[in-house]
């Protein structure tokens, strides 16, 4: 696939996209501006050089994409949608966002009453299908791809279809995806980003993650 990650120069994205290129999928490091989005790709292109990836701003990254990842804090969200909009309409957006009050490691509720997913489902409108996932992931060793990613990936959607699309970008990552059902449930899986947040400062570690038991191993 040609996946976009809008926000891809931090450290989740760009960790992710550094798994997907390895997988061989072409990957598209989108930024604010086209530089920062092209010295990302470079330096992870140089790191990789069997790998296809590229650098742009974050409207012609999504353009140029079948799917889209969006990754940059929740107070960005708005305003990165808006300014891509019609780029994104018919094509399947993944969001990672989990937001995150102050101090970091509490649970933040939104005032809308919804999660960050459902609120970019509303702002992007039914043209786009928007799908949660990879929330609850450690970023610091996604590009160590000796690194056992030792968590699951709880994946919200509407749409099983959708979600198996997710779920095997989590197989290409090194995880394992589990269908939590529904968007609105998202609100869980961005809930317990902070919680985890909590563990690793509390237990004085980086790399806190979920695994869903019961499941019949892959």
């Amino acid at each position: 696939m040609k996946i976009a990650i809008l926000g891809g120069t931090g450290k989740e994205g760009s960790g992710l996209g550094f798994r997907w290129a390895a997988a061989g999928h072409e990957v598209i490091i989108g930024s604010r501006t086209a530089e920062k989005g092209e010295a990302a790709a470079e330096e992870m292109q140089a790191e990789l050089p069997h790998a296809t990836i590229s650098g742009a701003d974050n409207a012609a990254a999504a353009a140029a994409a079948d799917l889209v990842v969006l990754s940059v804090p929740y107070e960005a969200q708005e305003k990165t949608l808006a300014g891509v909009y019609d780029e994104v309409q018919g094509k399947l957006l993944v969001t990672v966002v989990a937001p995150l009050g102050q101090p970091k490691a509490r649970v933040w509720r939104l005032p809308s009453g919804l999660s960050a997913a459902e609120e970019a489902q509303q702002q992007l409108g039914e043209g786009v299908t928007v799908v949660a996932a990879f929330q609850n992931i450690s970023a610091g060793h996604l590009r160590d791809l000796d690194y056992n990613l030792d968590c699951d990936v709880l994946i919200c959607g509407e749409k099983a279809v959708d979600k198996e699309i997710v779920a095997a970008l989590c197989r290409d990552a090194g995880m394992r995806g589990i269908n939590a059902g529904a968007l609105a449930n998202a609100v869980v899986a961005e809930g317990l980003t902070a919680v985890l947040l909590g563990i690793n400062i509390r237990h004085k570690i980086t790399g806190a993650g979920i695994r869903i038991t019961g499941l019949p191993a892959e």
